[in-house]
């Protein structure tokens, strides 16, 4: 059998960068049941309300839905439950120093599988204030127009 080759996005939390400025990101591997990554391959999963918390120089992954597999037994997981991440012990120790910081928190930014493996992307955020949300929705909606102003122009000059 041929091994995957490189990298297919399951599901990804726009969210988050909306409401975080993204300091920090990291690769994680992801402890799954078989299940679990049979759900995944079906390309099922929401990111949206889920955080990693470190416990015990353990980082885990809580509140990410994972749906169960439809042709699972009586061996399925459960939708919600809190999953461990693969990460090297000096990674989770920056990541539980600098989660300990006030306004700062670690949050779910994407997951795919890559080579085969489910890995999932973690960032380290702070918390944006409602202002700060509202400037880059402007500059968003600013970029926008500009590039509507330019290829106009560029059609104007083709034709």
């Amino acid at each position: 059998m041929a091994k995957e080759k490189g990298r297919k996005l399951i599901a990804q939390n726009k969210k988050a960068r909306h409401d975080y400025h993204i300091i920090d990101t990291y690769e994680a591997g992801l402890v799954l049941t078989g299940t679990e990554v049979k759900s995944l391959r079906q390309g099922r999963a929401s990111l949206v309300e889920g955080f990693i918390q470190v416990d015990g120089h353990e980082a885990w992954l809580h509140n990410v839905h994972v749906p169960e597999y439809s042709q699972g037994t009586w061996t399925n997981h459960s939708a919600r439950r809190k999953r461990k991440l693969l990460l090297h012990r000096a990674e989770i120790d920056k990541l539980e120093a600098k989660a300990q910081e006030s306004g700062h928190t670690i949050v779910p930014l994407s997951l795919y599988f890559k080579d085969g493996r489910a890995k999932i992307e973690i960032a380290l955020a702070k918390g944006k204030k409602e202002y700060d949300k509202r400037q880059t929705l402007r500059e968003k909606q600013d970029r926008r127009e500009a590039e509507r102003v330019m290829s106009a122009v560029r059609r104007k000059a083709r034709a």
